[in-house]
């Protein structure tokens, strides 16, 4: 799928997303503090942490929707939520945003029609998710698989540059999941840069980069093989585990 236009001197496609200093507080409890990282551009960068970390907290800084207390998030060469953002980055959160009553196509090409585009997208948007045989029928009436690759379809209609997902293979059977991720690597291939969330450890291996969130600090940033290496263990999961214990002995001695 093409990308869409932007004015020259607007965006910057090639700087993905530059993060310096971010905290955000949230009812005086700490939510994400002091984060400092880059996400490459036309990478997969896995966002991973147990639940409660804060990551969704942090695709919501990005997206710009979420209030900083401190700190600065620039996407594409401008800040978290300028207006030049708006047709450039798709967002999907864990509760699908698709309307019930309508065709699988018929919702592509209301979200499509918000970005200017048209019949040709909404199709190419269906089929970039395996929903074209089922382009007809109502939402209402797919398996929970297919409900939540709508709404997959309802964000890559508008051909964003950036696209950020919220937990995307959740609930789904391990068949769904690898077709996705292989979906996934063929728009980071086509220059689409992606940040996708998981708490299943074993989804790492799919990313290109990955962000490592504990209790609201970026534990680390490095590559699936760089976690191996640092925490001594082909298994992902156990590599994770490793990196966490060894933070929090380097705590308990003193040592932030």
């Amino acid at each position: 799928m093409a990308h869409s236009a932007v004015s020259a001197g607007t965006l910057d496609t090639a700087a993905g997303v530059r993060i310096a200093g971010l905290s955000v507080v949230r009812n005086k409890t700490t939510v994400l503090q002091d984060l400092n990282l880059t996400v490459p551009a036309g990478r997969i960068t896995g966002l991973l942490g147990p639940s409660g970390s804060g990551k969704t907290t942090l695709m919501r800084a990005i997206v710009g929707v979420q209030r900083l207390s401190a700190g600065t998030v620039t996407v594409l060469g401008q800040p978290a939520g300028h207006p030049a953002l708006r047709h450039e980055v798709g967002y999907v959160t864990q509760a699908p945003s698709v309307y019930r009553d309508l065709s699988v196509e018929d919702n592509v090409r209301y979200f499509g029609a918000m970005h200017g585009r048209g019949r040709t997208e909404a199709r190419q948007a269906i089929d970039a998710v395996g929903l074209a045989d089922l382009a007809g029928r109502r939402a209402a009436d797919l398996s929970g698989g297919q409900f939540s690759r709508v709404s997959l379809a309802c964000a890559l209609v508008s051909e964003p540059v950036l696209l950020i997902l919220d937990e995307p293979t959740v609930g789904l059977d391990p068949v769904l999941r690898a077709d996705l991720w292989q979906r996934f690597a063929a728009l980071a291939a086509a220059g689409t840069t992606l940040i996708i969330s998981s708490h299943v450890m074993e989804e790492a291996s799919h990313c290109d980069s990955l962000l490592l969130l504990r209790e609201g600090r970026l534990l680390a940033q490095l590559t699936p093989e760089e976690l191996r290496q640092r925490g001594g263990s082909a298994d992902l999961e156990l590599a994770f585990l490793q990196l966490i214990r060894a933070g929090m002995a380097a705590e308990k001695g003193g040592v932030r």
